[in-house]
């Protein structure tokens, strides 16, 4: 078993290595790359484990806590804005459960993955644990900013030094308050997103592009109106080209699914990329998700055209 402060290396390396795959993938992230994990002082150091809540074995305390989609476990958020992590299993003196304790006790960070959709997970990190409800067997969790625990470290308070240690910080409690909302919007954002490129495949309806960094969930009806959920349903898979050639009305989809491109645009004479891009996706019929419950709604689609043709047309 590792030191405290090796522990606290192996966690702080842990981090800096989830950051360098987030810039390289975005902050959804495939469980396959998280069970790899990274190498430290030689050996291997994976992320996560056959259950949520993780310790590698070379540490002292958990590392990660992973909420898997459609799993066991009602994870969910409380009125307080606080992601609330359910016990593993029943009994609050397990092991796992115990660990999560400690970590809350000495406030020690850890990595928090989401599962959005079976085999890819949002990751956060630095995760706390807050607060502890035996009688629900929960577990309150709030992330912060990474740079609150650089800084702890650089005054010389090691993690396993207790919370009278650590120095006072009086704006804790309201930016982790704010970083914990943001994460939860970006899990609306990203579920949408990993739903709408599962149901096409991973490739954009129109040209076919099948990387995934440059795929993006294009709403038919933009996010933010009355009426417009975060289904599959009001949603397509675009390749960022068409993604904001599609929002600013250079084209649009009939409700027979088949692409009808602006006369402005099939007008205009420039390079390979006008040509094949746009203006060669006139009246191509989009590809589409094999579920048909999972197809764009024909009313949304509709009222998507009208407003194409106002735009386009002035009608």
């Amino acid at each position: 078993m590792a030191s405290s402060s090796d522990d606290h290396r192996i966690r702080m390396a842990a981090f800096g290595w989830l950051e360098s795959q987030v810039l390289m993938h975005g902050d959804v992230l495939p469980r396959t790359l998280l069970d790899r994990g990274f190498t430290f002082d030689g050996q291997p150091v994976r992320l996560v484990g056959p259950q949520g809540i993780f310790k590698p074995h070379r540490m002292r305390l958990p590392l990660s806590i992973t909420t898997t989609p459609g799993g066991p476990y009602n994870d969910s958020f409380g009125g307080d804005g606080l992601l609330r992590y359910r016990y593993r299993g029943a009994d609050p003196n397990h092991r796992d459960n115990l660990g999560l304790r400690e970590a809350m006790r000495l406030r020690v960070p850890l990595a928090y993955f989401h599962g959005i959709v079976p085999g890819r997970y949002l990751a956060s990190w630095p995760a706390f644990i807050v607060n502890d409800d035996r009688g629900a067997l929960t577990f309150c969790v709030a992330v912060d900013d990474v740079t609150a625990v650089d800084r702890r470290a650089q005054i010389g308070v090691s993690e396993m030094s207790g919370p009278d240690l650590e120095p006072d910080d009086p704006g804790r409690e309201a930016r982790r308050a704010y970083i914990t909302a943001t994460v939860r919007q970006r899990l609306h954002q990203r579920g949408f997103r990993e739903r709408v490129l599962r149901a096409y495949q991973g490739q954009c309806a129109l040209c076919h592009l099948r990387h995934d960094e440059l795929l993006d969930a294009a709403h038919i009806l933009p996010d933010g109106e009355p009426d417009s959920e975060p289904l599959v349903s009001n949603g397509i898979a675009l390749c960022k080209l068409h993604h904001a050639a599609f929002d600013r009305y250079f084209f649009a989809i009939r409700p027979d699914y088949t692409v009808e491109v602006s006369e402005a645009i099939l007008r205009e004479h420039d390079g390979p990329m006008l040509r094949h891009g746009l203006q060669g996706i006139h009246e191509q019929h989009i590809l589409l998700p094999r579920s048909v419950a999972l197809r764009p709604d024909l009313v949304f689609v509709q009222r998507r055209y009208e407003r194409f043709l106002q735009q386009v047309r002035g009608v």
